[in-house]
């Protein structure tokens, strides 16, 4: 299997594929297409995260995708920008920042109020 984030991988294919194989292949990805990241593995992770989210099938995150993409984002950057909004869950929570409740509670409700415009206003 070769991974394209502007192609929706097979779900139970992707779900059945080792971590590290799907690390790989959006590293592969990547690297195929000439882009160059600060972090390529760290950046790999996140798209992983993101797509093992979208084949395990989390509303929130396929609604977002969904609506990103119908805003005008192709489906890498509608990755990009759900695995923006996870980065900084992270980041807070390792961070220290979240101490009570569920930590996916906010995660949902940036997801829910992300849209198109608003990440490439981050992104710029």
């Amino acid at each position: 299997m070769k991974y394209n984030p502007n192609e929706a991988p097979i779900a139970s294919v992707w779900l059945a594929t080792d971590e590290t194989e799907r690390l790989a292949m959006v590293l592969a990805y990547h690297k195929r297409k000439g882009i160059d990241l600060p972090n390529p593995r760290l950046h790999a992770a996140i798209h992983m995260a993101i797509e093992n989210q979208l084949a395990e099938g989390m509303p929130e995150a396929r609604e977002t995708l969904a609506r990103l993409i119908k805003e005008g984002l192709n489906r890498h950057d509608a990755v990009h920008a759900l695995g923006s909004v996870l980065a900084n869950r992270m980041y807070e929570i390792g961070k220290g920042s979240v101490r009570q409740g569920d930590p996916n509670a906010q995660y949902i409700k940036e997801l829910k109020s992300l849209s198109a415009e608003s990440w490439r206003g981050m992104a710029s």
